[in-house]
């Protein structure tokens, strides 16, 4: 079996969901003894690449490539699927690979399961979607000789990639034949203050719970207690009370930290698919049956304006 695993990366960084794609091939390469073949648009990406317990890192080097262009990704992977002929091809599900790979599908004829939750690894290889809004899940096989799968942020994690070694290739392609028919305008940028929180260890979030905004200051003390970043749910951010830029979920940022504090977040879909590849999630929330408890760690049935003060103040005696 031959795997390419897409790395999506922006301005020197890969998209953590491409990583835990990753992960999953590399459980492919261990149980179906498949090789496992990286690609990647950019040098500096290929370099990081190489430590990891793969086969090969695949740089596919040309000008159209340096910025988002769908229709020269197609073309590119059309070449990469004719030379190499992959078993699969795994891409993280992000809004970027939904733009351009139904059409690749297209285009190569070969069958799609998107936004898969995980696998099963037997005879058959099943992969796992999540349907009605997360209550209930199938699992879906393909019966053709090749597929593309796209994996749901937060369906492996990415502390569990097996470091190594392995070589970097640069492939060439020919991409004369694209009529580009996208005119690529300035780069959304984000507000002035605006915070990478993919790129935090430990985070404090808070939703709907917290009541009102004069509240926000308690949450933002214990966030400071254990140097974790503030962030919130989407109901938050349209009562206006934080800024976008700190929303996490399906119309925020994917974060994955080692901690995920989540305060008075019921943990609605298009929250859960934002976090639920952390690494320990903690829940405190008054609704025994908030949705989020079904994917915490560790949880407290309560009421957070009682018990978050109590925290902060152990937590203060515990530093002196």
């Amino acid at each position: 079996m031959k795997i390419l695993v897409y790395i999506q990366s922006a301005e020197g960084k890969i998209n953590p969901i491409s990583l835990e794609s990753l992960v999953a091939a590399q459980q492919l390469k261990k149980e179906k003894s498949a090789q496992v073949h990286a690609v990647t648009f950019s040098s500096d990406i290929a370099n990081k690449l190489s430590d990891y317990d793969i086969d090969s890192v695949i740089h596919v080097s040309h000008d159209s490539l340096n910025e988002y262009s769908p229709l020269h990704y197609i073309e590119t992977f059309n070449q990469l699927n004719s030379e190499l002929n992959p078993d699969l091809i795994i891409f993280g599900h992000t809004y970027e690979t939904r733009d351009w790979v139904p059409r690749l599908s297209a285009r190569l004829d070969i069958p799609f399961l998107s936004d898969c939750v995980g696998m099963n690894i037997n005879d058959t290889i099943t992969y796992t979607r999540s349907l009605y809004q997360n209550k209930i899940n199938t699992d879906l096989s393909v019966s053709s000789k090749s597929a593309i799968i796209s994996f749901q942020s937060g369906a492996y994690k990415v502390d569990s990639l097996d470091q190594g070694s392995c070589n970097a290739e640069q492939m060439n392609v020919d991409l004369s034949s694209v009529e580009n028919k996208i005119i690529n305008e300035e780069k959304f940028k984000e507000t002035d203050g605006a915070i990478d929180l993919s790129a935090a260890d430990f985070i404090v979030s808070i939703g709907r719970g917290i009541a009102k905004e004069e509240n926000i200051p308690m949450a933002k003390e214990l966030a400071d207690l254990i140097g974790a970043q503030l962030a919130s749910s989407r109901p938050v951010v349209d009562s206006g009370w934080l800024n976008h830029s700190l929303q996490i979920g399906s119309s925020g940022q994917i974060v994955s930290p080692k901690l995920y504090f989540a305060l008075g977040i019921s943990g609605a879909i298009q929250h859960s698919v934002g976090m639920k590849g952390s690494g320990c999630i903690m829940v405190i929330n008054k609704d025994a049956n908030a949705p989020i408890f079904e994917i915490a760690d560790y949880g407290i049935i309560g009421d957070l304006m009682e018990i978050v003060p109590k925290l902060s103040s152990a937590i203060k005696e515990i530093n002196g």
